[in-house]
Formats: C-alpha cells, sequence, structure tokens
C-alpha cells in the first residue's frame, strides 16, 4: 500500500466511527456481539440509516428482518452448493445442473492431474474466498490455488453477516466443469432472478464479471428494462439487450425454485439455450446493497410479506 493511501486510511480509520467498526469488524473483534445488535451497527455503517427491526419497510431492511426470524432448518441445505444439488435433481431435474468433477474435505486431496484443461474450484460454504476459475490448467499454480482453497475452508462465512443458514455446513471443495456463454467466449453473464414466494419480479444481468467495469440492468418477464439502480436510470431511452434464447423457461425455473420462500434469489446460466443452474442467495449483499435506487429499496420490500411468515 502506497504511503500516501496509508495515511488516507489511518486518517479516516480514526474520523470515522463506522470505517472504524467496519475495520475492527473484519478483524473478529464483533464476533461475540448478539446478531442483532451487530446487523444494526454494521446496517447504519453501510447503509447511513438506523436499522429499524420493528416495522422494516425496505427490502434491507427486512433481509435483516428475516435473517433473525425466519430461521427454517432446509435453508442450510438450500445455500450449501454441494448439498443443494440434490434439491435442484428433486425439483427441477439433473440436466440443470453444472457437472461435478469432484468434491473433498481438504485441498490437499485434489488431484489435479484427473482434472481437464478447464475447471471451476470452490468453497460449498462462502461467497467467493477461495475460488480458481481455471481456464488453462498448463499456466495454474498449484501450490497458490490450495493455499487459496485453504483461506475459504477456514471462513466463518456466517459471522460477516449472520446469515445463520451457512453457520452449520459442512465445509468442502467442490470441482464443476467450466462452462462458458459461447465457444470462444471467456465471461460469462449472470442471471439473478429476483423472486418473492413463487413471484418473480425481475432478472438482474451481469455482465463483464471478470472486468473492473460490471455492469448490472434489470428486466421484466416481457423484457422491459427496469430503472431499478443508477446503471439503470441512466440508460437511454429505448435501451434493451438481447433476450437470451430460453429466458422464458429460466423464469419458469425461477417460479418453481423459490416456492414457499419470502424472498431468494435464483442465480442461473444461459450458454447457448442451455440453462444451468448456479446458486440460490437468500441475503444478496447480505442486505446491505446500498446500490439500489430508494424507491426500488421500498418497492422490493414491499414484495416480502413479513404478516405470512409463522
Amino acid at each position: 500500500m502506497k504511503l500516501s493511501k496509508l495515511i488516507s486510511s489511518g486518517l479516516k480509520f480514526m474520523q470515522s466511527k463506522d470505517y472504524r467498526f467496519l475495520i475492527l469488524a473484519s478483524l473478529g473483534l464483533y464476533n461475540n456481539w448478539p446478531d442483532d445488535k451487530y446487523l444494526k451497527r454494521k446496517f447504519h455503517a453501510l447503509i447511513g440509516n438506523n436499522l429499524d427491526l420493528d416495522n422494516p419497510q425496505t427490502f434491507n431492511e427486512k433481509l435483516q428482518w428475516l435473517k433473525l426470524h425466519n430461521r427454517r432448518y432446509d435453508y442450510t441445505q438450500l445455500v450449501d452448493k454441494y448439498a443443494v444439488r440434490k434439491y435442484i435433481i428433486d425439483t427441477i431435474g439433473e440436466d440443470y445442473l453444472i457437472p461435478l468433477l469432484g468434491v473433498w474435505d481438504d485441498p490437499d486431496h485434489i488431484n489435479f492431474d484427473d482434472l481437464p484443461n478447464q475447471f471451476v474450484l470452490k468453497c460449498n460454504h462462502n461467497s467467493g474466498l477461495g475460488m480458481c476459475i481455471c481456464r488453462d490448467k498448463s499456466k495454474l499454480e498449484i501450490d497458490s490455488v490450495k493455499r487459496n482453497l485453504k483461506k475459504g475452508l477456514e471462513q466463518n462465512y456466517y459471522l460477516t453477516g449472520r446469515e445463520w443458514p451457512y453457520k452449520d455446513i459442512s465445509r468442502k471443495v467442490i470441482a464443476e466443469k467450466y462452462i462458458s456463454d459461447q465457444e470462444g467466449i471467456e465471461t460469462l453473464t449472470d442471471y439473478k432472478f429476483f423472486c418473492f414466494n413463487g413471484a418473480v419480479d425481475c432478472v438482474m444481468l451481469c455482465l463483464d464479471r471478470d472486468t473492473s467495469d460490471t455492469k448490472y440492468y434489470f428486466f421484466d418477464e416481457d423484457w422491459n428494462l427496469k430503472r431499478y439502480n443508477l446503471r439503470g436510470k441512466a440508460a437511454p431511452e429505448g435501451f434493451t439487450l438481447p433476450k437470451p434464447k430460453g429466458m422464458d423457461k429460466m423464469f419458469e425455473i425461477a417460479r418453481i425454485l423459490s416456492r414457499e420462500i419470502p424472498y431468494v434469489r435464483v442465480d442461473l446460466y444461459n450458454c447457448d439455450g442451455n440453462i444451468f443452474f448456479g446458486e440460490l442467495t437468500l441475503f444478496p449483499q447480505s442486505g446491505f446493497d446500498p446500490n439500489y435506487l430508494s424507491e426500488t429499496d421500498n418497492y422490493f420490500g414491499q414484495l416480502i410479506k413479513l404478516e405470512d411468515i409463522k
């Protein structure tokens, strides 16, 4: 880190209570705090408002409420990237799963010679730490990959945002087949469906994920642009993107997978019309996402019916 940046960070640490909390929280100083106290403090630090757990209204607020009060035992399976595969097989069928290449408790047990030239390695219990996207095995630094995976396995992902379903996952490393949108195209578009008890409001397209300029656009089922975020709001009149082949089927899959769940984001991939399941996300950005327009935060909040939760 450059000296000027180090000095700037130090001054910010001394002057900003919110920044200081986030740094100290990342170091584990608040791991013993009760969930509600921790969530209120982190919400203020990241969103800038006080978290109202007695009468939550916004999307971000209600996600925090759901963490504390909607603790269904099956959620642990749904967020486990390995265990969820059985749920997908039972619900929509094995054809929608990315082929599994292996599963291990310890990265040292991985035999890289048995893996193809391209593959993806990831932990089943977190959100990216330790992941390896291998496009050319001959260039892979295996020792570094193992070290990163071990760091990922050591992460207690529950503590970062108090997303309790991650607390009791049996941690593993899984290898999946490498997939891409088209042959020769390395970037993969994510299709993230915002689902409220089986009703799918929209899909968020995540473009250029491997660049510093990731783009997020929301579309409804009729493929109308929804101006839910700053990028969407700034898009010119008439802006659109090509509707992928099989999108209607993807909306139907999202409806099936989200039934009887107050809110879940269903993540899918579309490889030239071939649909693959990605993951189920109960708390996107852990409910600390400042990137929605305020009217979007309120609108999504209205779609979560807390009174229906027993």
